[in-house]
């Protein structure tokens, strides 16, 4: 097994489900694995249509946990890489081979991201900075006031265009093509985190041993619900979440939250033949 994928469910339609298991079935030779944290096992049999191993949690221990299992059966079974997948992405056959040469011809690449786009075509600004309490509570509750003054241009790294390889700090979860020699180092998913936060959380650890890289040569479509701004439940989660992270990291003092955002920003100034990756946290001066 030099590759294995998880997908985590929670009460998603078949039809969903589907695609993204369709999506991982163009590519042989990866091992697929539905963690299904939903009150039923109705989704088994979408599971088997495209030959996914099927693990039922009607515990619901959250999505991080239900990831982590088949984290650490990729790192004991010695795959190569292992990729988060949510269950609302889908994506053409190109996809995983192309990140699997990227990554092998990267040997300093702990983790990678390809291009994220709507349904609709246009572009999700998934690269963000490590946040300061000030990113995530203006820009969900003053949207407007966040847009007007410029962060949201800074802290979503939109000044690169989007349009070459970069290393970012922090990389969404909805797509994480991972190495899982790191993930030995990192470990998985911080199970404090029953969901949101939990892929800045990684992102963060594996940037202290290996580059953090989004890579546009490739994209994948993703739904992106913002369930947090429809449901006060899944606010309160978010918000839990963020107290759990800043307690964790540092509240408005965290020298490594600025070292490493700077040196993603200072890349951003150099002509893209220029740019020379930044090392991990653990090797800078």
């Amino acid at each position: 097994m030099s590759i294995s994928c998880s997908v985590v469910s929670y009460h998603n339609p078949p039809g969903q489900i589907a695609d993204v298991l369709r999506s991982i079935s163009t590519t042989s030779g990866v091992a697929a694995t539905l963690i299904d944290n939903s009150c039923n096992d109705s989704l088994a049999v979408v599971a088997r249509q495209f030959g996914a191993r099927y693990i039922h949690r009607p515990d619901n221990p959250g999505f991080g946990v239900a990831h982590n299992i088949a984290i650490e059966e990729a790192v004991v079974g010695n795959a190569a890489y292992h990729i988060v997948i949510n269950p609302d992405v889908s994506f053409g056959p190109e996809v995983i081979p192309t990140l699997r040469v990227f990554m092998d011809s990267h040997p300093d690449v702990g983790l990678v991201m390809p291009d994220i786009r709507f349904p609709d075509g246009s572009r999700q600004h998934l690269c963000k900075l490590l946040p300061h309490p000030g990113d995530l509570l203006v820009r969900r509750f003053l949207p407007t006031l966040y847009d007007l003054s410029g962060r949201v241009d800074t802290y979503e790294m939109r000044a690169s265009g989007y349009d070459r390889t970069m290393d970012v700090p922090a990389l969404s979860g909805c797509f994480m093509f991972l190495r899982t020699a790191v993930l030995r180092k990192t470990g998985g998913f911080d199970a404090r985190f029953f969901m949101y936060l939990e892929d800045v959380d990684l992102s963060r650890r594996i940037g202290r041993v290996a580059r953090t890289v989004y890579f546009p040569a490739v994209s994948i479509t993703h739904a992106y619900q913002k369930g947090s701004y429809k449901s006060s439940v899944l606010l309160a989660r978010h918000v839990r979440s963020a107290i759990r992270y800043f307690n964790k990291w540092g509240w408005f003092f965290d020298e490594e939250r600025s070292d490493m955002n700077r040196a993603a920003l200072r890349a951003l100034e150099k002509p893209q033949s220029a740019i020379e990756p930044a090392p991990p946290l653990a090797n800078r001066k």
